[in-house]
């Protein structure tokens, strides 16, 4: 299931030809510098091979939706990281949630000791 932010895209706003390195390097969090760099090193190596995958590229795929422009820093590295690794940022959220329920409970401790009234309210209830 792919959402359209875990989803490979041509970066245009950033693109200097077709905006394929700029997509990739959206798309994996590498700097845009090294997966061009990579792109023009692997163009010698295969002899003009990548080219032709450049372009099918360029022409296949889609280009980035205006609203994915606007997301902050942190967003994007949190996507980022959803589209490297879903399982470790499952484990991060749900230890994250741990985390909070845990804080939350320690508040509720102290409030409900701190307040004879509240705790003989809920003693009562029970």
């Amino acid at each position: 299931m792919n959402t359209p932010r875990t989803t490979l895209y041509r970066d245009k706003q950033n693109a200097k030809i077709m905006g394929v390195c700029s997509g990739i390097a959206d798309y994996t969090g590498v700097n845009v510098l090294w997966v061009r760099l990579l792109t023009i090193g692997a163009l010698f190596l295969t002899s003009g091979g990548v080219f032709l995958v450049y372009l099918v590229m360029g022409f296949l795929l889609n280009k980035k939706p205006p609203h994915l422009y606007s997301a902050d820093k942190e967003e994007t590295q949190y996507w980022q990281g959803v589209r490297q690794s879903p399982k470790r940022t499952a484990r991060e959220i749900r230890a994250r949630m741990k985390d909070v329920d845990r804080r939350l409970s320690d508040v509720e401790t102290y409030y409900v000791n701190s307040n004879p009234r509240l705790s003989a309210e809920i003693d009562r209830l029970r």
